[in-house]
């Protein structure tokens, strides 16, 4: 007996491990912790790619290459996806950019980031046609990497639309006028200071050399606006006129200041100081034909020396001033040209994007960008004093632009948009060229501004 029920216990434990071996595997235990194992969804990606925020994917950035080149782009956008892996930047880049994306931005397959710099370009315009993603509450949240808020921090606020941030200015450009120094001491020319010892200092070029003195591109007229009537506007109104001007507003050009400015413009016409063949001119060759001293001053921002770098002779020496259009014994005015960064409105990888433009924003970077380009970012409490690598004439022209005894800084509430500048530039290459007087101009502009408003 006792030999049998040992067998019969044998045989029971046996089945019991065999059934066990069998099963099915149990439902696992939920303990609120991911499975080593990554799984995929019905569209095959991961459950760590469709996580919500995870800053992965590609990423699209279009940037205009111009006079700033493209190095410090490479440079920032190889430390991003070193910081974040799981990233794949597309760059689409190029001196053409602005028309060769157009048909994507049209057609509601914009790339992800964009910087909006160039011709072709308008940032008004982007918005108006509603392009570009509302910044404004993200932004608030926007830390440096010292913890002070990203929106405290810039040296020109952001343009805004009724109250909404839809860009954020990277760069801190200054349009200005061009001479060559070395000229200048050789001939003991004075450095103009206002309208008065500009329009002196032109004569006595044109006396001694027998040129033309000033040079601008005809092909891009706004070159002569943003860089010689802006900063006019605003040293005689003010940003009130300034802004009225930009906007498009009923009788600003017909106002007592902006007469005044654009006589001074007819009377440079008249005493044949305008470069007579301008309208040819495309912003390269006018800017070349200043090098070779064919002209004496040009109006450009900050990236000239850059972009002309391999044609600049070598006993040139860049001088940088304020356009001198400000009345005598009044500081000279500086319109910031902010060049921004934005986010499509119909961005594919917003997340990827946010954590891009964050990340370019850092006092480290600003410096690299003034290493770079010879220009500068727009943040402020970036020492450039001792770097360098930094080219004298934009330290000099950094101390200038902070010294309020010889400089004002004015700001324009958002950039003109293309549907007022492209009618305002035909009518100004016609004024340049001595084929309009200013008050004909004046009605020209009155016109185009009525027009832009919708009247």
């Amino acid at each position: 007996m006792f030999k049998g029920q040992y067998l019969l216990v044998l045989m029971t434990v046996l089945f019991i491990i065999f059934a066990i071996g069998c099963a099915p595997d149990e439902a696992p235990v939920d303990d609120g912790e991911p499975d080593e194992e990554e799984t995929t969804d019905d569209n095959g990606s991961s459950d760590e790619e469709a996580t919500d925020g995870e800053v992965s994917g590609e990423l699209e950035i279009q940037y205009f290459v111009g006079g700033y080149g493209d190095s410090w782009w490479k440079e920032v956008i190889e430390d991003f996806e070193a910081e974040y892996p799981g990233v794949e930047v597309v760059e689409h880049a190029g001196a053409n950019i602005n028309e060769e994306m157009r048909s994507r931005w049209v057609s509601g397959n914009p790339p992800d980031v964009v910087y909006i710099d160039g011709a072709g370009s308008s940032e008004t315009q982007m918005v108006e046609d509603g392009q570009l993603m509302n910044l404004t509450e993200w932004a608030e949240g926007v830390e440096l990497e010292d913890g002070s808020p990203l929106l405290d921090s810039f040296i020109a606020e952001p343009s805004t639309y009724d109250g909404e941030l839809y860009s954020l200015p990277l760069v801190f450009d200054a349009w200005g006028t061009w001479y060559d120094m070395a000229r200048f001491d050789e001939h003991g020319y004075e450095v103009p200071s206002d309208f008065n010892s500009f329009m002196s200092t032109m004569g006595d070029i044109q006396d001694n050399e027998g040129i033309e003195p000033f040079v601008t591109t005809g092909q891009h007229p706004y070159y002569f606006s943003r860089g010689m009537l802006y900063p006019a506007f605003a040293a005689h109104g003010g940003n009130e006129l300034l802004a009225d001007i930009i906007q498009g507003e009923d009788g600003a050009w017909e106002t007592d200041e902006a007469v005044e400015i654009m006589e001074n413009v007819q009377e440079m016409v008249e005493a044949g100081y305008v470069d007579s063949g301008l309208g040819a001119l495309n912003h390269t060759q006018s800017q070349m034909n200043f090098l070779l001293h064919d002209n004496a001053f040009i109006p450009v921002g900050f990236w000239l020396p850059n972009e002309m770098a391999g044609d600049t002779p070598e006993d040139f020496q860049y001088g940088f001033i304020p356009s001198p259009m400000n009345p005598e014994g009044e500081p000279m005015a500086i319109v910031p040209d902010l060049r921004p960064l934005a986010i499509a409105e119909e961005a594919a990888n917003p997340e990827a994007a946010k954590a891009f433009v964050e990340f370019v924003y850092s006092r480290e970077y600003a410096e690299l960008f003034s290493e770079h380009t010879g220009a500068i970012m727009n943040l402020e409490d970036v020492d450039l004093s001792n770097n360098p690598n930094v080219p004298e004439y934009l330290i000099q022209a950094n101390d200038m632009i902070n010294d309020p005894d010889q400089v004002q800084i004015y700001y324009m509430p958002h950039p003109m948009s293309a549907d007022l500048e492209t009618p305002l530039s035909d009518s100004l290459v016609s004024l340049l060229l001595g084929n309009l007087t200013a008050e004909e101009f004046i009605e020209e502009a009155e016109e185009a501004a009525a027009d832009y408003r919708g009247e």
